[in-house]
């Protein structure tokens, strides 16, 4: 697993669910039911205050983890990826967080398979 920073966009379903993923000029499909989640960031690192009542994306990030599979014509051959994108709450950006690494399918062999 890597961890990155570097803008994606991120197409959304009406409820604000990540639906298709634009990265490195490939187009990406979210292939599962993404899950979402909130991280504390450092903000004190970064602002010199926190205004009373500003929790919402100056204490948290939203990071979604989505399975994505790459559209027609796409690079890994079929292959899906998954990623965990953080979007900035202030301003709707979208950013790449981490990339997960995808165990490689393994044939069974007939003897395990009883």
């Amino acid at each position: 697993m890597g961890l990155f920073s570097e803008s994606v966009v991120v197409i959304c379903t009406e409820t604000g669910q990540p639906q298709e993923v634009q990265w490195k000029g490939a187009r990406y499909t979210v292939a599962n039911e993404p899950v979402r989640w909130f991280e504390r960031r450092q903000w004190w690192v970064e602002e010199n205050r926190a205004p009373i009542g500003a929790g919402a994306g100056l204490v948290d990030h939203e990071i979604w983890r989505v399975q994505l599979q790459p559209l027609q014509g796409g690079p890994n051959d079929g292959q899906a990826i998954t990623l965990d994108l953080v979007r900035h709450i202030g301003s709707g950006r979208w950013r790449l967080l981490r990339i997960h690494d995808a165990a490689p399918a393994r044939a069974v062999e007939p003897d395990e398979a009883a």
